[in-house]
């Protein structure tokens, strides 16, 4: 029996390093599960939609499907857009999104130590953003387990939809650094006074990442990708849905 096919569901974008790395990573989970069928699909932004991609599935009720959002937070896009193409077809189940994840807090930390971040230096975990508040907890979560990592300063913001936004947490972020109001106790016993230092909680370059660097910050790290990482956790996401509609059947 053929694995159920793997609808590897992105949001979209129209920055062609962005949409490349992603296309990579959605060949990096094919790779690491040879025969493996995987699909492309977006919500928004790119072609195909994934309404017509679950929609031109296979006829056979056998061929079922596990969209696994190529997202790093519950949001919008997988509470309606995912959920409701999943239930256009019986037989297609909706993984976890990606995050939030100690790998990828991991990687998180990686990409500041690629950057020169020092212990010194506040940080703002920069997430898209999402109007679902479950979104945000996901991101606080994720702060977390960064915060697991190192001892600065963390500050999540968003670049929409959620609140702070990235320039407002910067400049929060400044003003702990001055000694003004909001340093001290709120600092979590943390040193400020180095560089404000946003951390792209993002997959990819693109709108969001490019707005980064218009926020006030010192500086901007790179996307997640690419690392082998996601495409780890893109498989683990889909085999887990499998084994939870398997004790559901």
């Amino acid at each position: 029996m053929n694995s159920p096919i793997l609808i590897a569901c992105a949001h979209g974008t129209s920055n062609a390093q962005g949409a490349a790395e992603v296309n990579a990573l959605r060949d990096a989970i094919a790779a690491l599960r040879p025969g493996l069928d995987v699909r492309e699909a977006y919500v928004d932004v790119q072609q195909p939609d994934l309404v017509d991609v679950v929609a031109g599935l296979p006829g056979d009720p056998a061929a079922s499907a596990v969209v696994v959002p190529l997202l790093l937070s519950v949001g919008y896009h997988v509470k309606v857009d995912i959920a409701k193409a999943v239930k256009s077809r019986p037989g297609t189940v909706a993984a976890a999104p990606l995050g939030p994840d100690p790998r990828l807090a991991a990687l998180l930390d990686q990409r500041l130590r690629e950057a020169g971040v020092t212990d010194n230096d506040a940080i703002v975990l920069a997430a898209a953003g999402s109007s679902n508040p479950n979104a945000a907890v996901s991101v606080e979560e994720l702060a977390d387990q960064l915060r697991a990592l190192r001892s600065n300063r963390i500050v999540p913001a968003y670049g929409a939809s959620a609140k702070p936004s990235v320039p407002d947490a910067v400049a929060m972020l400044r003003e702990e650094a001055a000694g003004g109001a909001g340093a001290g106790e709120s600092a979590g016993g943390a040193s400020v006074g180095g560089r404000v230092v946003v951390a792209s909680y993002l997959l990819a370059p693109g709108f969001f990442h490019d707005q980064l660097a218009k926020a006030g910050a010192d500086l901007v790290t790179e996307p997640l990708l690419p690392s082998p990482v996601l495409a780890e956790i893109a498989l683990e996401r889909y085999d887990a849905a499998l084994a939870a509609h398997a004790l559901t059947s």
